[in-house]
């Protein structure tokens, strides 16, 4: 059990059993001479003894608690955690040698850990850049040769989730709702006409056509089902007449991942890597979440522990009054910008479509998510997903007495964004994808690789952090 417990709070109940245990020592030793004395003698000055001894050794024991706490626990929490990220997370990042000035040699070979591993890191980076390079253009040329192709292509595993899209795909896709790797199928199209004909594919008849019907009954497609073995199929669409001029700035989507992807059982036991999140951030015309409004929604997805790129949220909201100056300053939304502009309740229930079956992440979550509550009955959905708040992970990480603010998170964990990015809703939402990405592998080391192990956590430290405050 005290295992579990944090090296401070150990430390902390060792020095409280050293301040108790020493009073007790003491209140024997003058019973015991009071119980000796061979006249008769008053209790009165023994007690005024103890409670002065115990006084001034608790006094005593809590200064010398809080140096031992100042330069020895909390640099030990800080060398663990850094030599943590730069195992777990691929940081390369110089050990701060100066707050560890007290433990000796531990400062200077932490150091020489470090060090190596930032080497190994960076040339592990650097490899993995060329590589990603390499795959980003060959993607490329795929999404231009397949958008010439007159056919929509979507890749389905076993379970009758999406593997990938091509840019034609995911035009058909947002006639219906937005585009998800992971998403069944069926929130697309009709379930019926597509079971029809997977019941008719087999080794003899590995490719059937049929006429696909979306989901609310709008469209109708040629199409075609190919058996891909035990892995799952191809859905080939036809869309002769489609105009494909606006496809070309939509890039390939796909995580081959997703083909082995094991069956889902209670989301609280799903390991974190294999969790959808969807990472969002807002701007609000001010601080109240009871009398303010939104602004601006961004959002992106994050899936086996990568951000997917090519499905992003990005939206202007109509808050139907005047933006406040003050709050133009900070996030540059005008009024200019949200004219036109979908309100509250339309914007929701498309981020809510978005989010379908995901994790919602935020920094400083319940500030966000109060927003979305809040209208829930305009927007005629409910938000009953799990939220994850990036500020309480941190805390798991490390500590609860360091900054957890975003620009300090990005700073930490190595997260550059473009300055015009920053206090955009797109832009905090793509930074804290990113510290969230470099978080789970910190989560994970500290025993923490389910959602619902860290939710437990992050309740602790929400109160630890509360009381803190």
């Amino acid at each position: 059990m005290i295992t579990r417990l944090s090296l401070r709070f150990r430390i902390f109940l060792f020095f409280s059993l050293l301040a108790f245990g020493g009073v007790a020592l003491a209140a024997c030793a003058l019973l015991f001479g009071w119980s000796r004395a061979e006249l008769p003698m008053p209790s009165g000055p023994f007690v005024t003894a103890l409670l002065l001894f115990a006084f001034l050794n608790i006094g005593f024991v809590a200064l010398v608690w809080m140096l031992f706490d100042e330069n020895v626990a909390r640099p030990i929490n800080k060398l663990a955690a850094d030599l943590r990220l730069c195992a777990h997370s691929n940081v390369a990042k110089a050990v701060d040698t100066d707050s560890a000035k007290y433990l000796g040699d531990l400062a200077p070979a932490v150091s020489a850990v470090s060090s190596t591993l930032s080497t190994s890191v960076m040339d592990t980076a650097a490899h993995v850049a060329r590589e990603t390079d390499r795959l980003q253009a060959e993607a490329a040329r795929l999404t231009a040769l397949l958008t010439e192709v007159p056919v929509a292509t979507i890749l389905v595993n076993s379970k009758n989730e999406i593997v990938l899209y091509d840019g034609q795909a995911a035009e058909i896709l947002s006639l219906i709702a937005p585009p998800r790797l992971k998403a069944p199928l069926t929130d697309y199209f009709d379930a019926d006409s597509l079971e029809a004909a997977r019941g008719r594919l087999s080794e003899t008849v590995p490719e059937v056509s049929f006429e696909l019907i979306d989901s609310p009954g709008a469209h109708r497609f040629d199409a075609r089902l190919k058996r891909l073995d035990a892995s799952g199929y191809m859905l080939i669409v036809d869309v002769e007449d489609q105009d494909r001029s606006s496809v070309g700035s939509r890039p390939l989507v796909y995580d081959f991942d997703l083909l082995n992807t094991a069956g889902t059982g209670d989301l609280r036991d799903t390991p974190l890597r294999e969790l959808c999140f969807v990472v969002f951030d807002t701007e609000t015309t001010g601080l109240s979440t009871s009398k303010d409004h939104v602004v601006q929604i961004g959002a992106v997805r994050v899936l086996n522990g990568r951000i997917v790129q090519g499905e992003v949220f990005d939206t202007y909201v109509d808050p139907g009054r005047p933006i406040p100056p003050a709050s133009t300053k900070i996030h540059g939304v005008s009024d200019a910008d949200v004219a036109g502009a979908p309100d509250f309740a339309k914007a929701g229930r498309a981020f809510h479509a978005f989010a379908k079956d995901a994790v919602l992440v935020a920094h400083n979550a319940p500030f966000d998510i109060a927003f979305f509550r809040r209208f829930e009955r305009e927007m005629g959905v409910e938000w009953s997903h799990p939220v994850l708040d990036t500020v309480l992970i941190s805390s798991i990480a490390f500590g609860i007495t360091e900054d957890h603010s975003l620009d300090a998170l990005c700073d930490r964990l190595a997260v550059t964004l473009a300055p015009e990015m920053r206090h955009s809703a797109l832009g905090d939402a793509v930074a804290t994808a990113e510290v969230l990405v470099r978080l789970i592998p910190l989560l994970e080391a500290t025993s923490l690789p389910t959602l619902g192990s860290v939710i437990g956590e992050a309740k602790r430290h929400g109160r630890l952090l509360k009381d803190l405050n």
